[in-house]
């Protein structure tokens, strides 16, 4: 189990302009496996990842690894579900996180190269990144946020607006991550992907962490009325 794990949650709020936006969590993430975050639109799961890894201010509450702020970002890494495409190449987006983080350019370069092959790019390397698929982008984001070994991977919706091959190689490349040891905290929407990728599922509803089991125990037997609405394709208010 990686050493910044347990990951306590206690009494998190967020709020912009006064307004909650989710809160008061209280949570308790061990090391190992993907946490899969679902709930209806609107119930915080995109503000809840953010709020664990950092990039939106706790109004209350407090997040806390088990190692220090700085230890715990440099260990981290976020894909967002529109994969941002910096303008360059697709070697160079690959090997950007390598060489910010004081690697050469030459052994950025390779392991790009190494990870463009692997993730069926390798013959747009050298092609710019904001002309590739939807599908292509997100793969390469994913691969962007991986070159760097990070200890926690981040993900909201990474298969959102994806066709089915597309999601099946994102998916793939994630259950090779997970047996890797990569600890995965992610949200979606389709219940087929949760199924096939949790091992926990945290649901939210209204800001709120209404559940947090086993993935096996959410799907067979859901503990609150929410829940088995959500899960049942009923309107949960």
């Amino acid at each position: 189990m990686s050493s910044m794990f347990p990951l306590i949650v206690s009494g998190a709020e967020a709020r912009r302009r006064g307004n909650r936006l989710i809160g008061p969590i209280d949570l308790q993430l061990e090391g190992k496996g993907a946490t899969v975050v679902v709930g209806p639109n609107g119930s915080g799961k995109t503000t809840l990842l953010n709020l664990l890894h950092g990039t939106v201010r706790l109004a209350r509450g407090h997040v806390q690894w088990q190692v220090n702020t700085e230890d715990a970002r440099r260990m981290q890494s976020f894909v967002f579900q529109r994969p941002v495409m910096l303008r360059r190449s697709v070697i160079d987006n690959l090997a950007y996180p390598l060489v910010i983080r004081g690697q050469s350019a030459r052994t950025a370069r390779e392991a790009a190269a190494s990870w463009a092959e692997r993730i069926g790019l390798s013959a747009m390397k050298d092609r710019s990144a904001t002309s590739l698929s939807g599908g292509e982008q997100q793969k390469l984001a994913l691969a962007r946020a991986l070159i760097t070994e990070p200890v926690v991977l981040f993900l909201d919706e990474p298969s959102a607006s994806l066709d089915g091959r597309a999601t099946r190689d994102i998916e793939n490349l994630l259950l090779e991550q997970k047996a890797a040891g990569t600890r995965i905290i992610m949200s979606t929407h389709d219940m087929g992907q949760a199924k096939r990728l949790a091992d926990d599922v945290v649901f939210l509803c209204n800001g709120h962490v209404a559940e947090k089991t086993s993935a096996a125990e959410f799907f067979a037997q859901p503990a609150t009325l929410q829940a088995q609405a959500f899960l049942n394709g009923d309107i949960v208010e």
